[in-house]
């Protein structure tokens, strides 16, 4: 069980749900997110009260080299991180409206572990066999 949670904000999953898309042609986080979205949880790690798409944004963006991504696409990236477990969030209300205030559900170490449980909790479900198999020899 993963333990670099968040003010133990542990998400479980329906039995079905696997919200990790994994290229293995990739290493480490790139494997798993695209390099805008390292820099988002990167930015949301430092500051795990949480932050507006507005500040991910702009903080994404100015760590960019000779890049930029617009804000709809770091909405909708940091809205299917929460879609995954991975962020959390609550409204705040102010000029315009509601707005999300996004946080980590896990510190960068937990997310590792997630990652790592999620993969291996699948593969033991889908190759149960396999899996133990190749577990036992490594």
């Amino acid at each position: 069980m993963c333990t670099g949670f968040i003010k133990g904000s542990r998400i479980e999953y329906e039995e079905n749900h696997v919200p990790l898309k994994i290229n293995l042609g990739e290493e480490k986080f790139r494997a798993i997110l695209k390099p805008y979205q390292i820099l988002a949880m990167r930015y949301l790690w430092a500051n795990p009260d949480g932050k507006s798409s507005r500040y991910v944004y702009e903080a994404v963006n100015e760590a960019m080299e000779g890049g930029s991504i617009s804000r709809a696409s770091i909405i909708n990236s940091l809205n299917a991180l929460v879609d995954d477990g991975v962020l959390g969030y609550h409204e705040i209300t102010g000029k315009g409206g509601h707005r999300r205030i996004y946080k980590p559900n896990y510190n960068e170490v937990g997310f590792r572990e997630y990652i790592a449980e999620t993969v291996f909790r699948k593969l033991l479900k889908d190759f149960p066999e396999e899996t133990r198999a190749v577990l036992a020899t490594a």
